[in-house]
């Protein structure tokens, strides 16, 4: 149970902090350890084409070993051939040795040469693909720092675009709160002339709503017979309810 808890909280913690990384340090972070392997790599590759570079120096003191063991060695035998045709036994035993201990001089340069040709072979393999891991990773970090380039606009653009949106949603939440829709304006308009309905229909039905009607009738009444003198000093018929237009 202790584990699958822990479990949870090492996952939950990762996931809280690679949310909040940010994307510039993170690309950053990633080319800075790529020349960094780079780096590393080239100073392993130096040392290897250093080693090859040392053999070549060996190689050639070895053949010029072999060379001065030979040469010596044939000078020793034709000493002791010559001591041979002068009768002269000591001097051939001694050039005969000397000739036989430059000859084990010579077979240990030989073989030494030959291991130093074998080391050379392979330090050249390993060179060359020192060069080429070189290459290579030098490629991949060109290719970071492009990426990195094209990551870098794309967070720009990021902020730019969450700077815009953040602006919209100000502007909608201003506009939400501060302006009234035309929906609950109209609302309000109605529930007004409503009430204003509902009160002439509640005035009507009271008494000062029947005096007011009858106010009204009266004044109308009024109206008509004040029409209807006018009509008769004009000399009008009494029949139009609605007098004709009179030339000014």
């Amino acid at each position: 149970m202790f584990k699958r808890v822990w479990g949870y909280l090492r996952t939950l913690f990762r996931m809280k902090t690679e949310a909040a990384m940010n994307p510039e340090v993170e690309v950053e972070q990633a080319i800075q350890e790529a020349r960094k392997q780079d780096q590393a790599l080239r100073n392993q590759a130096a040392k290897v084409i250093a080693h090859r570079t040392k053999l070549e120096s060996r190689i050639e003191s070895a053949a010029d070993d072999v060379g001065d063991a030979r040469e010596m060695a044939k000078q020793s035998l034709l000493r002791a051939e010559k001591a041979q045709g002068e009768g002269d036994a000591a001097g051939v035993e001694k050039w005969t040795n000397a000739a036989q201990s430059l000859a084990m001089k010579l077979q240990a340069a030989e073989s030494n040469l030959n291991g130093l040709k074998e080391q050379y072979e392979i330090a050249v393999a390993q060179a060359e693909e020192a060069k080429n891991a070189v290459q290579q990773n030098a490629m991949r970090v060109e290719e970071l720092a492009a990426k990195r380039m094209e990551l870098l606009g794309k967070v720009e653009q990021a902020k730019m675009q969450e700077t815009v949106n953040k602006a919209v949603e100000s502007m909608s939440a201003s506009m939400e709160t501060d302006i009234p829709s035309l929906d609950k304006v109209e609302a309000k308009i109605e529930e007004r002339l409503s009430t204003a309905k509902a009160k002439t229909e509640l005035r009507a039905a009271t008494p000062e709503g029947a005096e007011v009607e009858l106010r009204e009738a009266v004044s109308l009444a009024r109206a008509d017979d004040k029409l209807a003198e006018l009509r008769a000093e004009l000399g009008l018929d009494a029949g139009p309810s609605t007098p004709p237009m009179i030339d000014s």
